[in-house]
C-alpha cells in the first residue's frame, strides 16, 4: 500500500505526498479555494518534476470518482474495500439471483437491518449518488456501502437473502 504524509500549507491548503509502491511520487496541493494541483516526480529525482496538471474542484471530483472505481469497476475486482479505522467503505455487485433485486432501500430496511449506508448506485452508463429510500437495486449494479466492518457482513447478507 502506498505512504501517504500529509501536511499544512498555512494560508494555501493542504499538501498531500503519495510513495507508491510502484517508486513513483504523486504531490497534490488543494487550495482553499478548492483547486487541486498535481506534481508527478522522477523515481530517482525527488526535485525533477515529470508533469503538473491544475484542476478546478468540480473537475477534481469527477477525476476522483473515476480513480475511486464509480464510473468503471475493472472485471477483476469482485468488491473493493477502503478502510479508514472502523468506517468500511465498499463496493458490492447486486448478483441478478439476490432476492434484493428489485426492491427499494426502504423495503430493505438497510440501516435499520445492518446499520451501514448506501452511498452511491452506480450501473451501467450511470450512477446515483445518495440514493433515497425510494430508489431500486437492480441486477448487475454495483453498490457503494459505508459501515463497520460487521454492518457491510450483514449488509453483503441482505443483499443476497432480500
Amino acid at each position: 500500500m502506498a505512504t501517504i504524509r500529509e501536511s499544512d500549507l498555512p494560508g494555501i491548503g493542504k499538501k498531500f505526498q503519495v510513495d507508491a509502491n510502484s517508486g513513483d511520487r504523486l504531490v497534490i496541493v488543494i487550495h482553499d479555494d478548492g483547486r487541486r494541483e498535481l506534481y508527478h516526480f522522477e523515481d530517482d529525482d525527488p526535485e525533477e518534476t515529470i508533469s503538473q496538471v491544475t484542476l478546478e474542484d468540480d473537475e477534481a471530483r469527477q477525476v476522483a470518482s473515476i480513480i475511486g472505481g464509480m464510473q468503471y469497476k475493472p472485471k477483476a475486482l469482485e468488491s473493493i474495500q477502503v478502510s479508514l479505522d472502523e468506517l468500511v467503505i465498499e463496493w458490492a455487485k447486486v448478483e441478478p439471483h439476490y432476492k434484493s433485486v428489485g426492491k427499494s432501500i426502504a423495503e430493505l430496511q438497510v440501516r435499520q437491518r445492518t446499520g451501514a449506508t448506501i452511498l452511491a448506485f452506480v450501473e451501467k452508463g450511470r450512477q446515483k449518488i445518495n440514493p433515497g429510500p425510494e430508489d431500486r437495486l437492480t441486477a448487475d449494479m454495483t453498490v457503494v456501502v459505508a459501515g463497520e466492518r460487521q454492518q457491510i457482513k450483514q449488509f453483503k447478507e441482505l443483499l443476497q437473502n432480500g
